[in-house]
């Protein structure tokens, strides 16, 4: 059985269940909205978010979940759904998950018009049903998310990132959605509780081991759908790299900076670049990095008693560190 579907096994029925409140959730009275909805229904990945809210529901309420949480799941999907939507149109990005983007399809207008609409549909099913702590936990997230990009943006352009902000811009970009996903799934069953706080805080670790996997995919041999050294073709820092940056000499650091900043299309200096990243330890220091967040989310895990959710979600932690893409 794939890890995936042993991870779902606990919550089968609600993930079912899920999938057709969540297309409930996007319907429309424009045929071309619904179209498009389908469409991007029709292509989910992994749904790791929903999947995340359920579990944790589950293991902090003995099993139970609530239609709350069913709101909660959609909300995620939905806002996600409208970020990864204008995120395509931003990047003017043709593909998504292997799949043609909205943007490719039905051109930017429409896209854009698209993710307005599943942000205002995800705003509308929380107003709607009071659940005005659900709406606040997944607003945070958004903003984050939004300044988590900008930072990274500005820093881009310096290729002054510390590790410091480098935290501080994957804690907001990536591990803040997850710690939502997290928090939503307390909070859903059991409001106003300590769960909320310490179920954001697994969540918050998980997502920030999550994006250190990723940025170690820019250096690996393996076929992830991403190609090696897209990241320095981008000008992206990532962990690895800041490391080196900071532990180099500085000739070796105006060489490195050189490099991403004038040569960062030239694929034979590409090659360099990692290949100097990993003889100077910069992966195993990432990897490293990476085991710690794991660590700490793992201890926040055994606080709570053994339950089949409670391995579902030690399953989910140690899936986050050993995937393949």
């Amino acid at each position: 059985m794939k890890i995936t579907e042993q991870i779902k096994q606990p919550i089968a029925y609600e993930m079912e269940l899920f999938e057709q409140k969540f297309l409930l959730s996007m319907s429309s009275k424009v045929a071309l909205l619904n179209r498009i909805t389908h469409y991007i229904v029709n292509r989910k990945g992994k749904q790791m978010r929903p999947m995340f809210v359920f579990l944790v529901a589950k293991m902090v309420d003995n099993g139970q979940v609530s239609e709350r949480t069913y709101r909660g799941a959609s909300v995620i999907e939905l806002i996600h759904t409208a970020t990864l939507v204008h995120d395509d149109v931003v990047d003017d990005s043709n593909r998504r998950r292997g799949f043609f983007s909205v943007n490719a399809l039905w051109k930017n207008k429409i896209a854009v018009l698209i993710g307005d609409f599943l942000l205002s549909k995800g705003l509308l099913l929380s107003i709607d049903n009071n659940d005005f702590d659900l709406l606040k936990i997944i607003s945070v997230a958004v903003r984050e998310m939004s300044e988590g990009e900008l930072l990274q943006i500005e820093k881009a352009r310096q290729l002054d990132i510390t590790e410091d902000i480098y935290y501080e811009i994957i804690r907001q970009k990536t591990a803040t959605l997850i710690a939502a996903c997290c928090s939503l799934g307390a909070a859903s069953v059991k409001p106003n509780s300590d769960h909320v706080e310490s179920m954001r805080k697994f969540g918050e670790l998980i997502g920030m081991a999550f994006q250190i996997k990723d940025d170690l995919f820019d250096y690996g041999d393996e076929a992830i759908g991403k190609p090696t050294g897209i990241d320095i073709k981008e000008q992206k820092m990532t962990l690895p790299l800041i490391h080196v940056l900071n532990t180099c000499s500085k000739k070796e650091k105006s060489w490195l900076i050189n490099s991403i900043k004038r040569h960062n299309k030239d694929k034979k200096r590409v090659k360099e670049v990692i290949a100097f990243v990993k003889d100077n330890n910069g992966l195993d220091y990432a990897t490293n990095k990476m085991k710690q967040f794991q660590g700490e989310a793992l201890e926040i895990l055994h606080t709570y008693p053994d339950s089949q959710y409670k391995t579902s979600l030690e399953l989910m932690v140690n899936y986050v560190i050993d995937r393949k893409k």
